[in-house]
């Protein structure tokens, strides 16, 4: 397992150049990858979320000292994410994992044609104050330790399409999703345990080498271009798995 170290590297390095740079997406392109390559769902969600956790604790202290994240909007979303978080992880620890793969392929397979679409979309869909915040975090942090990945997408684009501000947004969520992580991280300790840390290293050693260089990219590389770039590769890597699974049969 420790052989294939730099592989993991090379996945957390392109995985949080793209969060990194368009605020999203992390948790679903490390997990497409690790899915694609075979490792079980629970499994893959575990590691990406070990990892996660010092990725998040980073960004999401340096939006608490730029001033990014508001205080009540961050405990709205992290209370529920945390509990929404917990439930997912546990759930996805007690289903039988290859069972589970095609369904959680299906479910990145939406996330990454979402991308593509709000990479597409010509404006975003306007609306009032941010509504139904607390369900909001409880269905992300689910959706998150389910699939992998997903909070920020889901949250941050619904936050922004209901028309909050994006500093305060972007801030909130990324802090929050600390938060979620540790919680996810926690239950699959306790559960499915973390023993395949050649993966988690991996990713952590990749995120940490990427980081700066996602913040160059994000000047001079369009956001659609790097949305439409993470979006084709999740659902290339998702259909890729749910081929799979048809084709090996019940």
């Amino acid at each position: 397992m420790w052989d294939d170290v730099l592989l993991y590297v090379i996945i957390g390095f392109v995985a949080q150049m793209i969060d990194g740079a368009i605020g999203m997406a992390y948790g679903v392109t490390a997990t497409s990858v690790l899915l694609g390559l075979g490792v079980p769902p629970a499994t893959a969600s575990a590691c990406v979320h070990a990892a996660e956790t010092f990725t998040t604790g980073a960004s999401g202290l340096a939006h608490w000292r730029f001033g990014n994240v508001d205080r009540k909007l961050l405990l709205r979303l992290a209370i529920p994410g945390m509990i929404g978080g917990a439930i997912g992880a546990y759930a996805l620890s007690e289903l039988p994992g290859e069972a589970l793969k095609p369904f959680i392929s299906a479910y990145l397979l939406l996330l990454g044609a979402f991308i593509v679409w709000k990479a597409l979309a010509a404006r975003p869909i306007e609306a009032p104050t941010p509504r139904a915040v607390g369900p909001l975090g409880l269905f992300g942090g689910v959706l998150d330790a389910i699939g992998g990945g997903g909070w920020g997408l889901i949250v941050t684009s619904t936050l922004l399409g209901q028309g909050a501000t994006p500093r305060y947004a972007i801030g909130s969520v990324n802090l929050a999703e600390f938060f979620v992580t540790l919680t996810i991280s926690t239950t699959f300790f306790l559960t499915v345990g973390l023993s395949l840390w050649p993966i988690i290293a991996g990713l952590v050693i990749g995120g940490v080498i990427a980081a700066p260089f996602a913040a160059l990219a994000t000047k001079h590389i369009p956001d659609k271009v790097l949305m439409l770039l993470v979006g084709c590769v999740v659902v290339l890597l998702s259909l890729r798995t749910i081929l799979m699974a048809l084709a090996s049969g019940p």
